[in-house]
């Protein structure tokens, strides 16, 4: 499987024109030679008024291609037209997809193979299990995507040097378990396997709060509880996304940015050029990536535990530690990080990719932070607007009267033999629910992006939607369709049996246990899910950057079902998963896609991967539930505490237990962040207006929901998660771009891939070697050694409110004194 490769530099710009990559002359010398026909004419043109006629669907076409097109249409320069009509048919419009995705498929190249899904097997037991072992434990690691592609490469050459190459007939067919070298489709399919799998299911979350956080009598629903649980919340989401192939894989604007690195991986592994990664001389992208990785592996040392004042980046508070405003400006651990130096790739990559998202989107996520977190936060802040400044400025945690974290245990009830319920005496007089400003700003950003989302997404993309809806997008003249229309789809009897099945097992989770939940409540949370998962698709392939539905989703059933932590969290997992595995099954069968695996060989072992993975997370959780003494506790030895769940504990408490009507309904204390509602419903039209108005502005690449949903990790993100990503995405995506095109094609997508895969083994080495055996930096620590100290001595660290309080000193009265009793 390879491209056409050549050394040879691309002439000139043609006269009269401004768009001139290799794709196009290498176009332009094909047909140099070849009688145009009207046919050829005729289809052409249709290529480009598509490209004309409503570019505001697309921000990521090249807009030097459709003032082009515009030109060649206007003038009537068949050549042109042609010319670019062949580039269009013969390659990716899009310059990123070009750069990281070869344009021609080999057919016969196998795929499943006996190598390909053992590996796989192996990958999708042994990470999953890893990942959920370590997910138990704080602070925690992972083993992603990338170092499953880099570590399953000598395996799959192994084999293929090993095993016998005999063939063996039987009446289904011929097989050998080496059919040949280890190709890249084995290798994409492996990958994908993988990607299944890798995170910790949601649904695991589930029977560890009902244990452990809500102390239920007799909680332990037994193991068939939780695999109905995790298989049905994960599964449905794959349904769905299989739906949504039409949408949101098959049209080529649909780019999925963060595929674009694992395509370069995966290619420059196996030796596969691409038509704009082989027109510059220098050192080849596999050269590249094992340098950049190399590096970066020794680096990762320094800040991950030799000198973590690299990785926090907060210097500027050392100057004056106790200096309560200087830190909040410029701090990174509970501040605005105005002034980002991390040297730390994992914490610049945390949160946004600088080298694989476009440099629009990242210009958009600015202009969000710069309004909503460097103006209306601080505005709120230093106004002590709902008592703000006796609070933190950034903090994931919720606050009461005392500016204490909010004891969610002194406003219920322990039930005899175990459980929970909610005591409004006790929260009457205790405390109402505080938030910092940031995470106010969060809630109310999170809201806006729900309604922004499906307005934007109506107004902007409405046309190409019902086009879609219509054709047959396999009869589109995208190269990759075409390529991809040599093998058969999945079909959709497939799909509905996945749903149905998946549907089957949640009710049974539902209705078989008492979860304080119906079938009428899980059918909802399927609709609300499905009909956000196309609109939050087509942001995040276009923008790269995903609406989340998890702060929405507790609002909604905590309104409608007070009460019932299990229900919420159920609740919650359904509708966030739908939508959010949904968008991760979408994006690796765009992967698919790129590489030209085979949908169904896709669809199974996506089906297969999902199923075992969630199966054996809740298995390794069970085991350590068991095994691990003192497990999910506070003080426990080796710091399995379990925070991850604590944070989905207290949310199931907070708005399943005590219900979200106590603070936002009309007359509650936050009941002014509803209307974020309607105003995020509004603000797409006057950008969709204008963008109408004049579509060679910068209107055109106004995107309100990833200007709302772009911050939605604040916190516990700060600026330096963001202002940094930034600033090296404005010398990659859009100075070094620009500057030269050629060689950003050969090299930005593979740098991608080796910093996030370099980054990610080192941490994880690390983590083993040095950390876990001893704890976090204990060589160092015990030795007072400045690098790793110095950071943690600051009010930036400490997260100290403007305002402190003294010892049962409250900024506020109780919910009877203020009129606000439950």
């Amino acid at each position: 499987m390879s491209s056409h490769i050549t050394d040879e530099k691309p002439e000139v710009a043609l006269e009269g024109y401004e768009y001139t990559p290799p794709a196009l002359q290498h176009a332009e010398n094909n047909i140099a030679s070849v009688d145009i026909n009207e046919h050829e004419v005729a289809q052409a043109q249709h290529e480009l008024r598509d490209i004309v006629e409503d570019p505001l669907d697309d921000p990521n076409m090249d807009r030097g291609l459709i003032n082009d097109a515009e030109k060649a249409l206007h003038t009537g320069d068949v050549k042109h037209e042609v010319t670019l009509g062949h580039m269009i048919e013969e390659d990716s419009p899009y310059q990123e997809v070009r750069a990281a995705v070869s344009n021609v498929d080999d057919p016969t190249m196998p795929v499943n193979t006996f190598r390909a899904w053992f590996i796989g097997t192996i990958a999708v037991i042994v990470v999953p299990g890893l990942n959920q072992f370590l997910y138990l434990r704080y602070p925690s690691t992972s083993i992603g995507g990338f170092c499953v592609t880099i570590f399953t490469y000598p395996m799959g050459k192994a084999l293929a040097a090993i095993m016998p190459k005999k063939v063996f007939h039987t009446p289904l067919g011929s097989f050998s378990f080496n059919p040949g070298p280890f190709n890249v489709k084995e290798h994409s399919l492996i990958s994908i396997m993988a990607l299944m799998s890798s995170g910790s299911a949601y649904a695991t979350g589930i029977p560890a709060v009902q244990k452990f956080t809500l102390f239920l009598p007799d909680s332990d629903y037994g193991f068939g509880y939780g695999v109905l649980l995790i298989l049905s919340t994960q599964l449905l989401g794959l349904a769905f996304a299989s739906f949504c192939r039409r949408f949101l894989v098959w049209p080529s604007s649909m780019i999925w940015y963060s595929n674009l690195p694992k395509a370069a991986l995966l290619n420059s592994l196996h030796g596969v050029t691409t038509s704009e990664g082989s027109y510059t001389s220098g050192l080849s992208r596999f050269q590249i990536f094992w340098i950049v990785f190399t590096a970066l592996f020794f680096y990762q040392f320094f800040p991950t535990y030799i000198f973590t004042m690299l990785s926090i980046g907060n210097w500027f508070c050392l100057a004056a530690p106790d200096n309560v405003i200087l830190n909040q400006m410029l701090g990174t651990q509970s501040g605005l990080g105005l002034l980002p130096f991390t040297f730390d790739w994992t914490v610049i990559s945390a949160f946004m990719a600088p080298l694989s998202t476009p440099w629009w989107s990242m210009a958009n996520t600015l202009v969000g932070f710069i309004i909503f977190f460097m103006i209306v936060c601080p505005a709120i802040y230093y106004s002590n607007t709902w008592y703000a400044k006796y609070l933190p400025m950034f903090s994931t945690r919720s606050y009461d009267r005392f500016g204490n974290k909010y004891k969610v245990k002194s406003v219920v009830d322990n039930l005899p033999g175990g459980g929970m319920a909610f005591n409004a005496e006790k929260y009457n007089n205790y405390s109402l629910l505080y938030l910092p400003s940031a995470l106010t700003i969060s809630y109310m950003l999170s809201f806006a992006a729900v309604t922004g989302v499906l307005v934007h997404v109506g107004l902007f993309h409405g046309k190409s939607l019902y086009r879609q809806l219509r054709a047959d997008p396999m009869s589109s003249t995208d190269i990759h369709n075409r390529l991809m229309s040599k093998y058969k789809e999945a079909p959709y009897l497939w799909y509905g049996a996945l749903f149905l099945i998946s549907f089957a097992l949640g009710v049974g989770g539902v209705e078989g246990y008492e979860t304080g939940m119906n079938a009428g409540h899980f059918i909802l949370a399927i609709v609300l899910g499905g009909i956000f998962i196309v609109p939050v698709g087509i942001v995040t392939a276009i923008a790269n950057q995903e609406v989340g539905l998890n702060m929405i989703s507790e609002l909604i059933i905590g309104f409608m079902n007070p009460g019932h932590p299990i229900a919420m969290m159920i609740f919650k997992t359904t509708m966030y998963m739908i939508t959010y595995q949904g968008i991760q099954f979408i994006s690796d069968q765009k992967l698919a896609h790129y590489m030209k695996v085979p949908p169904r060989s896709v669809f199974i072992a996506q089906v297969y991967a999902t199923a075992v993975g969630g199966v054996v997370q809740l298995a390794v959780q069970t085991w350590a539930f068991s095994n691990i003494d003192g497990i999910c506790t506070d003080d426990q030895i080796d710091k399995f505490n379990c925070a991850n769940y604590t944070v989905f504990g207290t949310a199931s408490i907070i708005w399943g237990l005590i219900g979200p009507a106590k603070t936002f309904s009309a007359g509650r204390h936050y009941s002014t962040l509803m209307w974020s509602f309607l105003w995020g419903a509004l603000a797409p039209i006057p950008t969709w207006l204008l963008a109408r108005k004049y579509p060679k502005s910068f209107w055109r690449n106004v995107n309100m929901p990833v200007i709302f949903t772009s911050m939605g990790n604040i916190p516990p993100a700060t600026g330096v998660n963001y202002l940094a990503p930034i600033l090296i995405g404005f010398f990659t995506q859009y100075l070094w771009k620009r500057r030269n095109a050629l060689n950003w094609s050969k090299y930005n997508y593979i740098i991608s891939a080796a910093l996030d895969a370099s980054s990610a083994i080192a941490v994880v080495f690390i983590f083993f070697t040095l950390q876990y055996p001893k704890g976090p930096n204990a060589d160092f620590l015990e030795e007072g050694w400045w690098g790793n100290l110095a950071w943690q001595n600051t009010a930036d660290a400490n997260g100290s409110p403007l305002i402190p309080l003294d010892d049962g000193q409250a900024f506020a009265g109780t919910p009877i004194q203020l009129g606000q009793t439950a």
